[in-house]
C-alpha cells in the first residue's frame, strides 16, 4: 500500500516501539581505488606531507594512530580523498572519489619522486646534523595551487592560531564531506562556492576584508592560477603575484607545496628570520636581509635548507608575549 494511504500510527503504537522504516537498499562506502609504491629512497610520510596540514584540526589532513595519514583534495577531476600508509618500504595507497585516479597517478610526484636532496651541499654543522637525522625528508609537490594559496593568504598578518580556524570554519561550513570512510573530513568548496561565501561568514570566521577580497580576487582566476602548478617555481610566482594582495610571502609558501620549489625561500615573515638567525649565527634580532645572507652557501636550495633548521629544533627562546590574537568576529 502506498505510504499516502497508510494508517497513520496512533501514540499507542508509537511507544509501543512500532514505526515504519522504508525499504531501501543498504548504503555502502564505493571500494577504493589502490596502488602500491615502493620509492627508491628513504621516505618520512610524516616530514614529508606535515607541511599540508593547517593545524591540529584541518578538515582537510588527518594523521592516525594507525600511522595513516589522510588527505582530501579538489582534484583536476573532481573531490578526492588519499589515504597512505608505509609498510616494510612500502607505500600503500588508497582513494576515493572522482579524483581516485589522479590522486593515485600523481602518488610518487606527491611524495617527492621529483625531488633532487643529492643537490643539497651542507654548510653548518647544524644542517649537516639534521640532514643525517632525518633522511626521509622530501618536497612534497600537490600540483594543485590554490588548495595551499588561499590558507596562505589565511594566514596573511594574523596569528597561526587564528588562521587555523578560519581555514577550519570555512572549509567545513562551506566545503563538502570527503569521498570514502574518511574521518571526519570535508574537501575545500571550488571557486565558484568561494565566490558565493556572504561577507557576514568570512566575519564570523574571523577574516577580514583584505584577506577575504584577496581571496575573491584569487577564485575568479583560479584556472590561470592553478596553471602555475606546471610552471618553474619562479615564472610561477610572478603568476600568483599579478594578483593585488599576493606578495612574495604568499607566492613563497604556496609554491613550496604545489611546486615543491626547493629554493623558496620565506621573506617577510615575523618569526623565520630570528630562527634561522639564531641557529646559523646565534642573531635571534636577524631581519630578512640578515637570514638570506646566512642562506646564500645553498644557492637553488634554500627552501630545503631552511625546512632542516626548523625540523632541527633550535629555536630560540621566547622573550616577549605571543602576538595578539584578535577575532573580529567579535566586533
Amino acid at each position: 500500500m502506498s505510504s499516502r494511504f497508510a494508517p497513520r500510527p496512533s501514540r499507542t503504537s508509537v511507544r509501543g516501539g512500532e514505526t515504519a522504516v522504508p525499504a531501501g537498499v543498504p548504503r555502502q562506502a564505493a571500494a577504493p581505488r589502490t596502488r602500491a609504491w615502493r620509492p627508491p629512497f628513504p621516505l618520512d610520510l610524516g616530514v614529508t606531507l606535515g607541511p599540508l596540514r593547517r593545524g591540529p584540526a584541518d578538515p582537510t589532513f588527518r594523521m592516525t594512530p594507525d600511522g595513516s595519514v589522510w588527505r582530501t583534495a579538489r582534484t583536476p577531476e573532481g573531490p578526492g580523498t588519499l589515504r597512505v600508509a608505509q609498510r616494510a618500504g612500502t607505500v600503500e595507497a588508497q582513494a576515493w572519489g572522482p579524483g581516485a585516479d589522479w590522486f593515485l597517478d600523481r602518488l610518487p610526484t606527491l611524495l617527492g619522486e621529483s625531488d633532487d636532496p643529492s643537490a643539497f651541499v651542507p654548510r653548518h654543522r647544524l644542517v649537516a646534523a639534521t640532514a643525517r637525522r632525518r633522511p626521509g625528508l622530501r618536497l612534497v609537490r600537490t600540483g594543485l595551487v590554490l588548495e595551499s594559496l588561499i590558507p596562505s593568504i589565511l594566514e596573511q598578518k594574523v596569528t597561526a592560531d587564528e588562521a587555523y580556524r578560519a581555514w577550519r570554519l570555512l572549509v567545513s561550513g562551506h566545503g563538502e564531506p570527503a569521498p570514502g570512510p574518511a574521518p571526519r573530513m570535508h574537501v575545500m568548496p571550488d571557486p565558484r562556492t568561494w565566490s558565493l561565501i556572504p561577507s557576514w561568514e568570512w566575519h564570523k570566521a574571523g577574516v577580514d576584508n583584505k584577506r577575504a577580497s584577496t581571496i575573491l580576487r584569487a577564485v575568479k582566476v583560479a584556472g590561470r592560477l592553478e596553471e602555475a602548478a606546471a610552471m618553474e617555481p619562479p615564472e610561477a610566482r610572478t603568476r600568483l603575484e599579478a594578483v593585488p594582495g599576493i606578495g612574495p610571502w604568499t607566492s613563497a609558501e604556496t609554491v613550496q607545496r604545489s611546486n615543491g620549489a626547493p629554493d623558496a625561500v620565506t621573506v617577510g615573515d615575523l618569526h623565520l628570520p630570528g630562527i634561522i638567525g639564531h641557529a646559523l649565527a646565534n642573531d635571534r634580532d636577524a631581519d630578512d636581509e640578515a637570514m638570506l645572507a646566512l642562506l646564500s652557501p645553498y644557492p637553488g636550495q634554500r627552501h630545503r635548507a631552511t625546512r632542516l633548521i626548523l625540523l632541527s629544533g633550535h629555536t630560540p627562546p621566547r622573550r616577549a608575549p605571543r602576538m595578539r590574537k584578535t577575532n573580529i568576529a567579535l566586533l
